[in-house]
């Protein structure tokens, strides 16, 4: 069974990952982020997965919410799901700064992304998917790691911050396997990979 790599983000449509304010500018994400069709077509893209990547800052930022989530009977039925599914699932973290990784089922990779995703392909398990983690996506793109694209565009410009496809990336093409619309006006866009 060939494990299938997906790369799960959040764009604006001008292109960007955080807005001018840096890594943590991220607000314009939320509100669509939230809306029923975006929380449905989150639940969709991760449920085949068994092993989540994730870069530190996405680590600890989703470990200092999303575990607890699970039993809060005032959270959405999608995010008590998907936080359940989160500390279930494998979770393999990069980072050259982090010494231990608390969060249940987790640990530190040892080496590059696209080998670790080499590495994860030959073992059993279900997809591999990498979570708003744009380093790691970009990594994953440059090796041609990535079989799916899973892309919330958010009807936002937000004129500044890191962009998701920087210039190098290799040229590849992909076709569109589902288009759904949200209720804020963001399009769940997911694209497999073409491959010759």
């Amino acid at each position: 069974m060939t494990r299938t790599v997906t790369a799960n983000i959040s764009l604006s449509l001008d292109g960007r990952v955080n807005g001018p304010g840096g890594d943590f500018d991220m607000g314009w994400i939320v509100p669509h982020a939230i809306t029923e069709g975006a929380r449905n077509h989150m639940l969709r893209v991760t449920e085949p997965a068994t092993t989540v990547l994730l870069g530190r800052k996405n680590y600890e930022g989703f470990g200092g919410f999303w575990p607890a989530v699970a039993d809060d009977e005032s959270a959405a039925p999608q995010d008590r799901a998907f936080s359940r599914w989160l500390n279930e699932t494998d979770k393999v973290v990069f980072s050259t700064t982090l010494t231990e990784a608390p969060w249940l089922n987790s640990r530190i990779a040892e080496g590059e992304p696209a080998d670790v995703v080499k590495d994860l392909r030959g073992q059993e398990g279900g997809d591999i998917i990498v979570l708003a983690s744009s380093s790691v996506i970009r990594a994953l793109l440059a090796a041609d790691e990535v079989d799916r694209l899973s892309i919330t565009l958010d009807p936002e410009l937000v004129g500044g911050g890191a962009r998701l496809f920087e210039d190098g990336l290799p040229a590849t093409s992909w076709k569109l396997a589902d288009a759904t619309p949200t209720e804020s006006g963001a399009l769940c866009l997911v694209y497999d990979r073409v491959r010759s």
